[in-house]
């Protein structure tokens, strides 16, 4: 389901931010990933300086994810779903979606000889925040 992303929340989210990963798709189907410095403007997101790969993956799929890493371990990432439209060397991301995401504490589990323990394969969820969607 795509959600409409208002571009006010959108640069205040990105704010506490530094770099961004820009995340295109290759003509063989595999992610081709990149370093980039994003901002968000009137218009989208607009991404500057791209390389020809980005550039052809853009062109031939415009479909496009930016994702900001988390500045500590215990804070969200900012991941950005989006349509790319090229203009001359630069890219202007239209938002689809856009979350704050980190994964959830796994549960702990007790271990006979070691005591409470982080159990990783429990399937536990995520703490996801919808930017643009209220809270509850």
């Amino acid at each position: 389901m795509s959600i409409a992303v208002p571009t006010d929340e959108l640069a205040e989210a990105v704010a506490g931010f530094t770099f961004a990963y820009l995340v295109t798709i290759g003509e063989d189907g595999r992610p081709h990933v990149i370093a980039v410095a994003p901002v968000v403007t009137a218009e989208g997101v607009v991404v500057h300086d791209l390389g020809r790969r980005t550039l052809a993956n853009l062109a031939a799929r415009p479909e496009a994810t930016l994702v900001w890493p988390p500045p500590s371990i215990d804070a969200h990432s900012l991941i950005v779903d989006g349509t790319g439209t090229l203009s001359g060397e630069s890219l202007v991301i239209t938002p689809s979606r856009a979350v704050l995401h980190r994964p959830a504490p796994a549960p702990a589990s007790t271990h006979p000889t070691q005591g409470s323990v982080q159990n990783p394969g429990s399937g536990c969820g995520a703490d996801c925040i919808e930017i643009g969607e209220p809270s509850s």
